[in-house]
């Protein structure tokens, strides 16, 4: 059984550089010796006796000196190739002129031409293959190995161009690849019975059955991604019929440069786009929390629900209820959590959150014990376009879920809210604000603790930006930004769920903000983005100035003005004092879905403006802004409510909630 050899002294600055030291002065002193014992068959005649003495101190001096200055006894005997052995042919030629220039104006007799001849191709030659042997044993060495390792894929590579002479170069560098490049197939005459990076050209494509059959080969490795569509599906019906598996594999990224900026950033962790090291945990103490609970998941198909629900059951809750209206997310998620956590009991139901009805009917079933609003609608030019729906789902929605949480008797609700519901300029921010002002006003009268959790962009998430330019990137750019001083507050996906667990289910307070560290410039982001898949921004690919868009703020806050008394109650987790709710909350909720259920958006942008006074409407808006609320009309007298109809389940349901708390 071959076993590896540990080469850790290879490595070693010091030894590597004094070693590579002493054996040239050995191979100059051998050198010089050899070459006169060759030229005079064996016996150095007496005459150049003395003159050797002499000669051998200079060639030492000069050999020793051009490889000090040059460098080339900091050699990587594992990296080395062929321009380093064309550098250290051209030093020692300049090392021999100097050598013969020398020895003729000061030496006591000018050696034989053929001398100095002989002694520079066995020096080179020794130096060399000091040099290059350790690399050609250990890659030999390496294929040993590789030969006895049962996970070994024999392969051969189509083509014997610079796609396959990179590719066979990368894979053989890789000690811990499966592929072992047996050789090569190519259509090109003239390759044939040619050698690339030492394996062998055995014949054409046509070949490739028998090749197969007789080295046992396992793989066959397409190195040119350019190759035209016919020769592709050609190789594909020979590894169809012999047995054997196809891969298409990229060889270096010099000749594949259109591609470089898929392949790099297919693989950014959004770990990579923080200005900050990310947020760690005690996963103990969330497993504590959570662990055996019933817990039930809103949005569960989103990239925060996901989350939650990921984490809830890594953490080994014991029922695990995700409602999402997007069946395929949700059904694909769930099948993914049944998987990887089978002792968790995992519900996946389709359910709208504007309707309390089929809300009640699930809390009812499931009886949660904890529950985690995550759905909303959190598009902003979206939601400016369409705000009585922003008005259904995030304030409506928020209201239904907080409703179902009391009347069935839940431990706690936790409210995914955003920094955008500060002194809000969209409809989207106003209606979580809204949220926000439910979650406080109901968790005051209900035995059920609701905690509302505010932060801001998640990296990655869908809709986000980071997703969009990655797009923009793979196509060539540009990469639009709405403004050059637009900053946000970024967390990773991991980081913003782990944080709302623990403020969630802490029962600090009625809302409460995370801590992101500092805003980040989009344009800086970009750029980052940009340099990441290796180009150069604003050359390469262009950063185009959009302007900021309907209901966008250049900045973003995570405190309003009443709420800068907040206080920390442990490591970027505060809790804000957020002043008392609006008087008539209910008549003015009631008034609100009027308006959103007839489509009226002006009246929708009013309620709004009534509910949040801090709501201002970006320039460039198409609708009215609403009026700060000094220049309100008087409220008209209101209209009987009607006996049965949504208005009427709110309004009763809000005010009964002081029954069971009592």
């Amino acid at each position: 059984m071959l076993v590896k050899v540990n080469t850790r002294w290879l490595m070693s600055p010091v030894t590597r550089a004094g070693s590579i030291l002493l054996f040239d002065v050995f191979a100059t002193t051998f050198g010089l010796y050899a070459a006169f014992l060759l030229r005079f068959g064996g016996e150095i005649p007496l005459d150049y006796v003395h003159a050797t003495r002499v000669a051998l101190p200079l060639l030492l001096v000069l050999r020793i000196g051009t490889v000090l200055v040059g460098g080339l006894h900091i050699w990587g005997f594992r990296t080395s190739g062929l321009a380093d052995g064309a550098r250290l042919v051209g030093a020692m030629v300049l090392a021999t002129l100097a050598f013969v220039l020398l020895n003729h104006q000061f030496g006591p007799e000018p050696l034989p031409r053929s001398v100095y001849a002989l002694e520079f191709f066995i020096t080179v030659t020794l130096m060399g293959g000091f040099r290059f042997a350790p690399r050609l044993l250990e890659n030999r060495y390496d294929e040993r190995l590789m030969e006895h390792r049962p996970t070994t894929m024999r392969a051969l590579i189509v083509g014997a161009d610079q796609h396959g002479d990179l590719l066979a170069r990368d894979l053989i560098a890789a000690q811990q690849g499966k592929y072992l490049v047996v050789g090569f197939v190519d259509n090109a005459a003239h390759r044939r019975g040619m050698h690339v990076c030492g394996k062998p050209v055995m014949g054409v494509v046509s070949d490739l059955p028998k090749l197969i059959r007789r080295h046992r080969i396992s793989t066959v490795l397409l190195a040119n991604p350019e190759l035209p569509a016919e020769a592709v599906r050609n190789v594909l019906e020979i590894c169809a019929t012999s047995k054997a598996s196809f891969k298409a594999i990229p060889a270096s990224y010099a000749y594949l440069d259109k591609r470089i900026s898929a392949a790099m950033l297919h693989d950014l962790s959004p770990d990579d786009l923080l200005a900050r090291d990310p947020v760690q945990f005690d996963y103990a103490e969330v497993r504590r929390l959570v662990q055996g609970r019933s817990v039930l998941v809103t949005g569960a198909g989103g990239t925060i629900g996901g989350e939650i629900c990921r984490q809830l059951a890594s953490h080994g809750v014991s029922r695990l209820v995700m409602v999402d209206m997007n069946e395929n997310e949700l059904y694909l998620r769930s099948r993914t959590l049944q998987v990887d956590h089978p002792t968790v009991e995992v519900r996946a139901e389709v359910a709208d959150v504007r309707e309390l009805t089929r809300l009640r009917q699930l809390g009812e079933r499931y009886r949660p014990q904890y529950i985690f609003h995550a759905a909303a609608h959190k598009h902003v030019p979206l939601m400016e376009d369409a705000p009585e729906e922003s008005v259904k789902n995030n304030v409506f929605g928020t209201l239904n879920v907080a409703t179902v949480a009391d009347l069935v008797g839940a431990e706690r609700l936790v409210v995914i809210s955003t920094d955008k519901a500060v002194n809000p300029t969209s409809v989207m921010g106003a209606t979580k604000r809204i949220a926000e002002i439910i979650t406080q006003d109901l968790s005051g009268r209900s035995a059920t603790r609701m905690t509302a959790v505010r932060f801001g962009n998640v990296l990655g998430s869908a809709g986000s930006v980071v997703p969009l330019f990655k797009q923009q990137i793979e196509r060539g750019g540009p990469v639009t930004v709405t403004h050059p001083e637009c900053t946000r507050f970024f967390m990773t996906v991991s980081e913003a769920v782990g944080l709302v667990l623990l403020a969630g289910l802490g029962g600090y307070g009625e809302l409460c903000v995370l801590d992101m560290g500092k805003p980040v410039r989009i344009a800086e982001m970009a750029a980052h983005l940009i340099t990441m898949a290796g180009r150069i921004p604003g050359k390469e690919i262009p950063i185009v100035y959009t302007g900021l868009r309907p209901g966008e703020k250049l900045y973003e806050e995570l405190l309003t003005g009443d709420e800068e008394k907040t206080v920390q109650v442990r490591n970027r987790i505060s809790v804000c004092q957020s002043p008392p709710p609006p008087p008539d909350l209910v008549g003015k909720l009631a008034e609100l879905r009027r308006f959103a259920e007839a489509g009226d958006r002006e009246g929708v942008l009013a309620s709004i403006g009534v509910l949040v006074p801090s709501y201002r409407v970006t320039p460039g808006k198409a609708y009215t802004a609403a009026l700060p609320e000094s220049e309100v009309a008087p409220e008209a007298e209101p209209e009987p409510e009607p006996a049965h109809g949504p208005d009427r389940v709110a309004s009763v349901l809000v005010n009964t909630l002081p029954l069971r708390a009592s």
